[in-house]
């Protein structure tokens, strides 16, 4: 990601030996469009490797991240409630973002991978799921696709506009065969199990979209069996 951003003067960056200030010019903010004053902090994606992040618990340097964010797109309530933590109880999905709470929750397993690509994984996926809330919270109520075209220009604004649905990423998981698919009809969205649910199991992304992270059978999960 060759995009800059411009944090503000009370924004520390925390590296394994100091802090990166690097001074610029001034000019115009990447995500607002408004001018920035002379002086102002810059990380790149080259300094994100400088960042230490917890392995589990609260990230303070992502969340400070994503209240500027979202205090640039001018959206005073997520900044006053956005939070990233990182949950060591994640599997398979890279990140994910609670709509009622305005909380991101990432899978350490992202900090083990390979060098090369690791922060950018990283710092794609806090995007990614950053965007779910700020579409979430511009929609104010109203039925969105939880990847349509609201998530979509979020991720524009956020300096993503090619961002994938999801993160295909190998966590080294077990390989166990999943023989059961369920299927939201509502959105598309597809989850599969090694095991048989035996209980009403609904879309989560449309129950928060739509009913406020409460179950809603419209979004039932509709069961298919892999042969």
């Amino acid at each position: 990601m060759a995009k800059q951003l411009e944090l503000f003067d009370d924004f520390t960056l925390t590296s394994p030996e100091e802090h990166h200030t690097a001074p610029r010019d001034a000019g115009v903010s990447p995500v607002s469009g408004r001018s920035v004053k002379p002086g102002i902090p810059t990380m790149s994606a080259a300094e994100v490797p400088n960042v230490v992040h917890p392995r589990s618990g609260a990230d303070k340097f992502l969340t400070r991240l994503a209240v500027y964010y979202a205090n640039e797109l001018e959206l005073p309530r997520l900044a006053d409630r956005v939070s990233v933590t990182w949950n060591r109880r994640m599997r398979t999905a890279a990140g994910r973002a609670f709509f009622q709470t305005d909380q991101i929750e990432l899978n350490p397993k992202l900090q083990d991978l390979p060098e090369e690509n690791r922060d950018r994984e990283i710092f794609g996926t806090f995007l990614h799921e950053l965007a779910h809330l700020v579409s979430c919270i511009r929609a104010e109520g109203r039925r969105i696709q939880p990847h349509g075209a609201e998530w979509k220009q979020a991720c524009r604004d956020l300096g993503i506009p090619d961002e994938d649905r999801c993160h295909n990423l190998d966590f080294g998981t077990r390989k166990m065969k999943r023989r059961y698919t369920y299927e939201c009809l509502s959105c598309g969205s597809v989850v599969e199990r090694v095991r048989k649910i035996k209980r009403a199991v609904a879309c989560y992304d449309c129950c928060c979209i739509h009913n406020g992270g409460d179950y809603d059978d419209r979004f039932r999960l509709v069961e298919n069996v892999i042969a």
